[in-house]
């Protein structure tokens, strides 16, 4: 049975869950308000296995980054570690998310076009949509083929505030 070690963080844009296992590799990362699309994720990756949550302190330290993130340590998130469950494609996607470097942003078909599959923005936007570990894995940093703000689970004004806390949206 999996161990899953879970901490709730206040942070300037709402409580955020901050799940690892007993690694300390991070399995999800949620927004409180978000909390049924977590359980259903963390359903669908681990249910097989078994698992069981656990209430835990700052785990291996993990809150305690994310925290310095929200206090302006942006690169703070980049050496995070994450062990997440999905297809081989999702995880390919969300790897990618991972290069895309703070304070930049890229086009769902852009993305798709990096990994291969020119055609497949579709597909690519619902991989980042099923992203367990948002922030760390930043799919907040993909955006519409037009410029918009389109397509975060936390929400489009959360995604904005990320944005601009990363330095890409100014005002």
């Amino acid at each position: 049975m999996l161990i899953l070690l879970e901490d709730k963080i206040a942070t300037p844009v709402g409580p955020l869950w901050v799940i690892c296992d007993e690694a300390f590799n991070l399995r999800a990362v949620e927004w409180e308000e978000h909390s049924d699309r977590m359980e259903q994720l963390l359903d669908i990756h681990y249910r097989s296995e078994g698992y069981r949550r656990r209430a835990s302190k700052n785990p291996g330290g993990l809150s305690a980054k994310l925290q310095a993130y929200f206090e302006g340590e942006l690169a703070v998130i980049n050496g995070l570690p994450s062990a997440t469950a999905g297809t081989p494609f999702q995880r390919e996607v969300w790897q990618a998310l991972r290069a895309i470097p703070c304070g930049q942003v890229m086009r769902y078909g852009e993305l798709a076009k990096k990994l291969g599959r020119p055609g497949a923005a579709r597909a690519v936007g619902a991989a980042n949509g099923s992203n367990p570990v948002s922030i760390v894995v930043p799919c907040h940093r993909v955006i519409g083929s037009n410029g918009t703000m389109t397509g975060y689970a936390g929400g489009v004004s959360r995604k904005e505030w990320l944005l601009r806390h990363e330095g890409y949206l100014l005002l």
